[in-house]
């Protein structure tokens, strides 16, 4: 039943009510189709087989999956490179095809080099994902030695007629801004996640292929194959252990599927060529929003190829449902027991970059409002880039079937708060980007009182972080400040009031993302008006709203933003038991 799965919301609604500004996903989509189709086509009028053309669709499907550099020459560099890294490794499959050890090891060492690679960033990762399904497809079609040359020829011509429509034919990212490049903290050792998570793969994809072979001698290579697709896009405990429930979950319906669809159909041409095309557009189209919804369409293309190649039957769906569940198997125990990274530990490091990257926001639209030729805009994107990076470490604590209803609130209040900040974020840089703004010294208060507030939050009281902030802002604003302190947060009405403005206890460590795993501490916040807020110092020389001044947009703006980090204090506030883990 869907309600035992991801709730009766997220399962249907993620991909047909999942927003697609400008229409990304569907033109991913559509572009794809067109790209395989192409690629297919040519390998078919060349007088490749059906191995060589099944070879080839998939390469340009690759080509076209993987690749996410964030410029479009940079993409079109990682394309080309593709092949670099899979003929390699397709002639090493072929060629150790009789030879059961030697593959396996090899097979081994290609799943570890490819996770590692993901630390060099996405062209990495892109020839890292690249080079491993290429060893699959030589394990999916039984290549041989002797069918090398056309496999070489398959390869490199689609993965050309990929290129042909992605960079010539429909190259719609060159009218979009390029995204700014979100990389993760480093670290050295076994300190990288990238290195753990190198030692993880390999260590369950082993577990999957010893007891993958043992349930199928001939289709081990599916609980591999699950193993490593789990840990794709994937940092912490918890969601490589949601990704490989969905993973299953998405076999359980593709197979579902497949017997109604793909036994029946059998192999026929035309119907499929079509299925496998809507196939594939579900693919692409899903993938952004729903791992699910992808592996259905995944499984069930993987039931027409082998329908195609006349060897798909129930038995193998079953035994492709098998073999996947060990290989979700594989990755569980391998993120639990070998070098496991905590959830709380990358929800924090993350969470701490967007705060940070709201003070960066922030004090970048009050030095373009000050007449400073500043740049929030690409602050913002930085922003909603991060902020997709906490939703996905985030997503095993909102997950419907964890148990733990306290985490669950709390990480839902800290999402639900940050997508606050970034609506307060965007509306404020629009202000700035208005010529005709002008600056209002109040304005500097607010800036220095948000900067405070994302200081005590990240540090735990704002010391030293607040203080060389405020200067910063008043420079660019003309404002005078002396006597600089703790920066206090507006209360429940938003803006400072003559006298002085409201503190917040902030967490007693650095530690985020830990608060969403640990009973949060019910510390009131500080009302306006209380005898602590009236110590707190404020700038001086800056002027105060009062009621004879109408609110600007950009104070409307800061004001919210103020309220959302002040009621972030509660459910972030926590002590931490576990070390930050680099990334």
């Amino acid at each position: 039943m869907l309600i035992l799965t991801e709730g009766r919301d997220s399962v249907l609604k993620r991909v047909f009510v999942a927003p697609d500004p400008g229409r990304t996903r569907l033109r991913f989509a559509t572009r794809a189709v067109l790209g395989i189709g192409l690629a297919v086509v040519a390998c078919g009028l060349l007088g490749h087989s059906l191995v060589g053309a099944v070879t080839g669709g998939l390469a340009a499907l690759l080509a076209l999956f993987t690749v996410t550099d964030a410029t479009v020459r940079g993409q079109a560099l990682t394309t080309a490179l593709l092949p670099v890294v899979g003929v390699p490794v397709l002639t090493a499959a072929a060629e150790l095809h009789d030879h059961p050890v030697a593959r396996d090891l090899t097979f081994l060492a290609v799943v570890g080099a490819g996770v590692y690679a993901r630390r060099w960033g996405p062209r990495g990762h892109s020839l890292g994902v690249f080079a491993f399904m290429t060893f699959f497809i030589a394990q999916f079609l039984r290549a041989t030695p002797g069918q090398l040359p056309e496999l070489y020829a398959a390869v490199l011509l689609s993965v050309a007629a990929a290129a042909a429509v992605r960079f010539g034919v429909w190259c719609y990212e060159r009218r979009l801004p390029v995204p700014p490049a979100v990389v993760p903290p480093g670290g050295t050792g076994l300190a990288r996640v990238t290195t753990r998570q190198a030692v993880q793969a390999t260590a369950g994809a082993a577990f999957a292929l010893v007891v993958g072979q043992l349930v199928s001698g001939q289709r081990w290579y599916w609980a591999v194959g699950a193993t490593w697709w789990i840990f794709v896009n994937t940092t912490s405990r918890g969601e490589t252990l949601v990704r490989g429930f969905r993973r299953v979950l998405g076999t359980v319906l593709g197979i579902g599927l497949a017997l109604l669809v793909a036994v029946p159909v059998h192999g026929a041409a035309i119907p499929t060529a079509l299925i496998t095309a809507v196939c594939v557009f579900g693919i692409f189209y899903t993938a952004a929003v729903s791992y699910t919804w992808m592996m259905l369409s995944v499984t069930l293309l993987a039931g027409l190829l082998y329908g195609a190649l006349d060897m798909l039957t129930p038995g193998l769906l079953a035994v492709r449902l098998v073999e996947t569940g060990v290989g979700a198997l594989g990755a569980v125990l391998a993120v639990l027991f070998v070098l496991p990274v905590t959830t709380h530990a990358v929800t924090d490091a993350w969470i701490q970059r967007a705060l940070r990257c709201v003070h960066a926001c922030t004090a970048a639209a009050a030095a373009r409002l000050g007449g400073a030729d500043a740049d929030p805009a690409r602050h913002v994107a930085e922003l909603e880039q991060l902020l997709a990076r906490v939703r996905l470490a985030v997503a095993p604590l909102v997950h419907p079937l964890n148990p733990m209803l306290g985490r669950k609130r709390r990480a839902r209040r800290v999402l639900g708060l940050l997508d606050d900040c970034a609506r307060e974020i965007r509306g404020l840089v629009a202000v700035a980007a208005d010529p005709e703004a002008s600056h209002d010294a109040r304005l500097a208060a607010a800036c220095w009182r948000v900067e405070g507030a994302v200081e005590a939050l990240v540090t735990g009281g704002g010391r030293g972080g607040a203080v060389g902030a405020a200067p910063a802002v008043a420079a660019v604003s003309g404002v005078s400040v002396v006597n600089p302190g703790p920066a206090g947060l507006a209360g429940s009405g938003g803006a400072a009031r003559s006298g002085g403005s409201a503190t917040v206890t902030a967490p007693g460590d650095s530690s985020v993302g830990a608060a969403l795993a640990a009973p949060a501490a019910p510390e009131p916040l500080l009302p306006m008006g209380s005898a602590a807020a009236a110590d707190s110092p404020v700038p001086a020389g800056a002027a105060l709203p009062d009621a004879a001044h109408a609110p600007l947009p950009a104070l409307t703006h800061l004001h919210g933003l103020e309220r959302a980090l002040a009621e972030l204090a509660a459910p972030l506030r926590a002590s931490s038991g576990s070390p930050l883990v680099g990334a």
